[in-house]
């Protein structure tokens, strides 16, 4: 028995399932369900550290309306950010996986029309 490879796991994901799960949130689960670890917590890393920030940035202050839109905005850059990358990674692996199958039906051809 043969355990599939990574890219063949990661091309049997759905690549839309991903992407929307890692806009939603915006915290990555969508490299959960692809399961690549190593972006999520990078993704995880980088929101919480977003989170720190403008923690310790605001101090003892109530937020203004213009903090609040620039600590949104910061979140949505990085779901935006992990959309686009997990989409990308998909289409890559898919491709890679589709051209090593064709590789593979093309070498299993017998008879006269190799």
């Amino acid at each position: 028995m043969s355990y599939p490879s990574r890219d063949e796991i990661l091309a049997s994901s759905k690549g839309w399932v991903a992407s929307f799960l890692n806009f939603l949130p915006g915290l990555g689960s969508g490299y959960l369900y692809q399961r690549r670890w190593k972006p999520y917590f990078i993704t995880i890393t980088a929101s919480t550290a977003w989170f720190a920030l403008g923690f310790f940035l605001q101090g003892d202050s109530e937020p203004s309306q213009s903090e609040q839109i620039i600590g949104i905005s910061g979140l949505f850059f990085i779901s935006i950010a992990t959309v686009i990358e997990a989409n990308l990674a998909f289409k890559k692996a898919s491709n890679k996986t589709k051209a090593k199958e064709e590789k593979l039906m093309s070498s299993n051809k017998k008879g006269w029309f190799k």
